[in-house]
């Protein structure tokens, strides 16, 4: 996200944008990849709220929500973009309230990986995770990656 200071985050957090919603997709080849037709959108405030279920020592991954999230509207899949955005939102509003903050750094990336758009960056969020007792681990010469070790062994079911 570009220019997080001016933005009011929690706004965005709160305007459902005429989400929830389902939307049936003719693209074949999407229908092909998400194993079906219809895409869910969940509004950004449900993202917060499954993000503040993670306790202490736990973690989730963005897929892990937004299968959740097509499980419970029944959809095939949740629209992936916006998810990857609305987790975002979630976690500079949580950055942006002096109280009742929203655990984001819990919420990972596919495969265990590091946020760099959350608030502080992947820097922030490795603090955090290993005051949890998480392990962070760094993959990558260029392409310099950050992943939680053994994730899975420490994933919230939802």
């Amino acid at each position: 996200m570009a220019k997080e200071d001016g933005k009011d985050f929690n706004a965005m957090l709160h305007n459902s944008k005429d989400m929830p919603k389902l939307q049936i997709i003719t693209d074949e080849k999407s229908i092909e990849k998400y194993g079906g037709n219809r895409m869910y959108f969940a509004p950004p405030i449900d993202y917060d709220r499954v993000m503040r279920r993670v306790p202490f020592g736990k973690v989730l991954t963005v897929g892990a929500i937004r299968e959740y999230f097509a499980k419970q509207s029944g959809a095939d899949f949740t629209e992936p973009i916006t998810a990857g955005i609305f987790v975002s939102i979630a976690a500079w509003a949580s950055f942006q309230r002096e109280d009742d903050q929203t655990p984001y750094w819990r919420t990972l990336k596919a495969d265990g990986e590091l946020n760099p758009k959350y608030p502080g960056g992947v820097e922030a969020q490795k603090e955090m995770l290993e005051k949890e007792g998480h392990t962070i681990v760094k993959k990558g010469r260029t392409n310099i990656r950050y992943y939680v070790r053994d994730y899975e062994k420490a994933l919230f079911t939802l």
